[in-house]
């Protein structure tokens, strides 16, 4: 990750909490995490939150019963905002149970004060694959992800899905722009804007491996038993139909879950 996306993330990301509860695109990941979260108990785990920004994940998982969880995020800028955010949520108390930990997420984590490797019981990586500027650093988040995670635990994760689709349009909130591709590279970079007044803009990358949904790199590392939150079956949807069938039938993201099998 480079530092254009730490400085818009320092300068806008107080105001990124806002997405959740303002648009549709927001409310809609909220549901769909929270469906893949609460699939299982989490009621005394110990999470990792790569790319965790303001802690709105961490939030929910402690609220799930997590016994801790540790945030990680690049911009010193949205976890100072977060974590504001989090003593006015949870209170002192279990607020506490949230660390904050400035770091980039694609590179080497060993000198950080957080849990060894190989013991966190969940791993979240929420929209942080599409900030990866090449396959390097995206190979990177899951060679992370692999290392920290327990044989057996539950990964969570948000990657974008297509871009270019009716669904970042700004009917939902949200909107892409100013695409270029470089298919020798397999990425495509673009702006996304949420539509807050004055609009939030930030850099993205998406890598074409990724935006497909392959598991190729993810099973390299142990990863395994991927899946899918379907939005079609999200209350949100089902409450509006004709409104989210573009999204339905071309996601703009997906909630998607897996599990480290063996040792990568």
């Amino acid at each position: 990750m480079n530092t254009q996306v730490a400085q818009e993330y320092d300068t806008q990301g107080d105001r990124f909490s806002e997405y959740i509860t303002e648009f549709p695109f927001g409310n809609l990941e909220d549901e769909l995490f929270l469906s893949a979260l609460l699939s299982e108990d989490i009621t005394g785990q110990t999470v990792l939150d790569l790319g965790g920004g303001t802690g709105t994940k961490a939030r929910e998982a402690i609220a799930a019963g997590a016994a801790r969880v540790d945030v990680l995020d690049i911009s010193v800028e949205m976890m100072r905002s977060g974590q504001a955010e989090t003593a006015a949520a949870l209170g002192e108390e279990k607020a506490s149970l949230i660390t904050w930990h400035a770091a980039d997420i694609s590179k080497d984590m060993s000198h950080l004060p957080i849990d060894k490797p190989g013991s966190y019981d969940l791993v979240i990586i929420g929209w942080a694959f599409d900030h990866a500027h090449d396959l390097a650093e995206y190979e990177g988040m899951w060679r992370n992800a692999a290392a920290y995670l327990r044989p057996g635990g539950r990964f969570v994760g948000v990657r974008v899905g297509d871009p270019r689709s009716a669904t970042w349009d700004g009917r939902y909130g949200t909107k892409t722009s100013a695409f270029v591709e470089r298919p020798e590279e397999g990425v495509l970079r673009y702006r996304y804007a949420i539509l807050l007044e004055p609009p939030l803009e930030f850099e993205a990358s998406s890598l074409k491996v990724s935006m497909a949904g392959s598991t190729e790199i993810a099973e390299r590392y142990g990863f395994g038993d991927f899946r899918d939150v379907n939005p079609a079956e999200a209350a949100l949807v089902k409450a509006r139909p004709d409104f989210w069938r573009p999204f339905v039938e071309n996601p703009g993201f997906v909630v998607f879950q897996a599990t480290k099998m063996r040792e990568g």
